[in-house]
């Protein structure tokens, strides 16, 4: 069955990237309002699209934020496994646009790579399953497994009404297992399993002092800075081993085998010097970067304000100072109680002087982990091997993807994370591109992998 989708996904391929470009043509930035119209208008492709497919019901469901779709394919039979394919249409905004060095909405192919807002986070991705779903029905009139597809329009703005929407249309919903393509391969053409997430939770410290700016000179020596405040406070939580040091942080976290260890070695890594422009790696004492970053907790400080920000000089002592941090978690860790750990340590560490607030982020998620071994990964890593042409390899990614702990808190299903990007793709920034070569063999693997999971 495979042989016929294959040669249509090759002689069609033109026709494809055809269809891919018009999608990434549309701005579906789903933080702007002014792209409310945008957003809708990349939903009503893909619901045009799995209409044109021939998937037996299409809808596109309204929700208090950008709708979503959801579509369903049964022709399979009832023997037949039930997947449930989630992904979303709507993309980072592109700032700053003097950076690119193409349209962001003009899709260009460079050096064998897509370049596009959208091209790799998730709208390539998407399309490639959406593309194989076509192959299948134009050679053979049916896919090799029953399907459900949820596709949202608000993953960039944390996925804000999607959790509530798969708990009360549980029954809608649920599969035997859930794929995800919200991911991406340890290098480029290195096939690669993701059998781990991290969690995700945060906090926002706000300091304040003085009811309104001061004179530095009048009053410094008197008044208690609110940056300096902070500076101490941030400066407590975290020790230069990059050992975090709140009280009870590290209290219920998993520990990482020697069969993880091992396997994080042999996996091969990103080169964060040449990716990332720095002059070194640091990670937490006792681990490599690598471990670190795939199954250790980390705390980082992802802003901070307060006080003049213009160009030159103004002598003064800010009323205000505010610091954003967030915390990716590992197995074991409870988002909340880590939230709790972080405002008992901020209290604890605030100098007299000076009233702290400290507001807790509202999307938080568990760290998701499933075992290397279990026969749906297998049958991945297999077809992987089997359209790449090389070993696959196995790893725990440090990102988030808060849906897929919601999909196992709620249905309590395996999932299978088929990444398809690479390290080179520039996530969320200026530039961002997709290799053609993962476009062609990704949906190679897709092919293979339904056909294995029909067995």
């Amino acid at each position: 069955m495979s042989e016929k989708a294959l040669q249509y996904l090759k002689d069609n391929r033109n026709h494809l990237l055809g269809k891919l470009n018009e999608f990434l043509s549309i701005p579906s930035i789903s933080t702007d309002s002014n792209h409310k119209n945008d957003v809708k208008k990349a939903a009503d492709f893909i619901v045009t699209y799995l209409n044109d497919i021939g998937f037996d019901k299409v809808e596109q469901q309204e929700t208090d934020g950008h709708p979503l779709v959801y579509a369903e394919y049964n022709g399979a039979g009832k023997d037949a496994p039930t997947v449930l394919f989630y992904g979303h249409y709507d993309v980072q905004p592109v700032d700053p646009i003097n950076l690119w060095k193409s349209d962001p909405f003009k899709p260009e192919v460079r050096e064998g790579r897509l370049y596009a807002r959208g091209s790799s986070d998730d709208k390539g991705q998407v399309f490639m399953h959406l593309a194989v779903f076509e192959a299948y029905m134009k050679t053979e009139g049916e896919i090799p497994i029953n399907v459900k597809v949820c596709i949202e329009g608000e993953e960039e703005i944390g996925s804000e009404n999607l959790y509530e929407i798969l708990r009360e249309k549980k029954d809608q919903f649920q599969a035997d297992f859930a794929v995800i393509s919200d991911s991406g391969m340890a290098a480029k053409n290195q096939p690669t399993i993701l059998y781990g997430l991290k969690g995700f939770t945060g906090i926002e410290i706000t300091v304040n002092g003085p009811d309104h700016d001061l004179h530095s000179g009048m009053y410094g020596g008197a008044v208690r800075n609110p940056i300096m405040a902070l500076s101490h406070i941030l400066a407590s939580m975290k020790n230069e081993n990059e050992v975090v040091t709140v009280e009870g942080f590290y209290d219920d976290v998993e520990a990482l085998s020697e069969e993880e260890r091992k396997l994080m070695e042999e996996a091969p890594g990103e080169d964060f010097v040449e990716t990332a422009g720095i002059q070194e790696t640091v990670s937490e004492q006792g681990y490599t970067a690598k471990e670190h970053t795939m199954g250790r907790p980390t705390l980082e400080i992802n802003g901070i304000f307060g006080g003049y920000q213009g160009e030159g000089t103004k002598t003064i002592i800010p009323s205000q100072a505010t610091a954003k941090i967030t915390c990716r978690l590992v197995p074991g860790q409870d988002p909340d109680k880590i939230q709790q750990l972080l405002e008992a340590h901020v209290n604890k560490a605030a100098p007299s002087g000076v009233r702290v607030e400290v507001k807790k982020e509202k999307l938080s998620a568990k760290a998701y982990k499933v075992e290397p071994t279990h026969p749906l990964i297998k049958k991945a890593a297999e077809s992987y091997t089997k359209a790449f042409g090389k070993d696959t390899v196995y790893l725990r990614m440090g990102g988030s993807i808060p849906v897929v702990e919601w999909i196992e808190d709620i249905y309590h299903m395996p999932i299978v994370l088929l990444g398809f990007g690479t390290p080179e793709d520039r996530l969320h920034s200026p530039n961002e591109s997709f290799p053609l070569d993962s476009f062609d063999k990704g949906m190679e693997t897709l092919v293979y992998y339904w056909n294995e999971v029909k067995k």
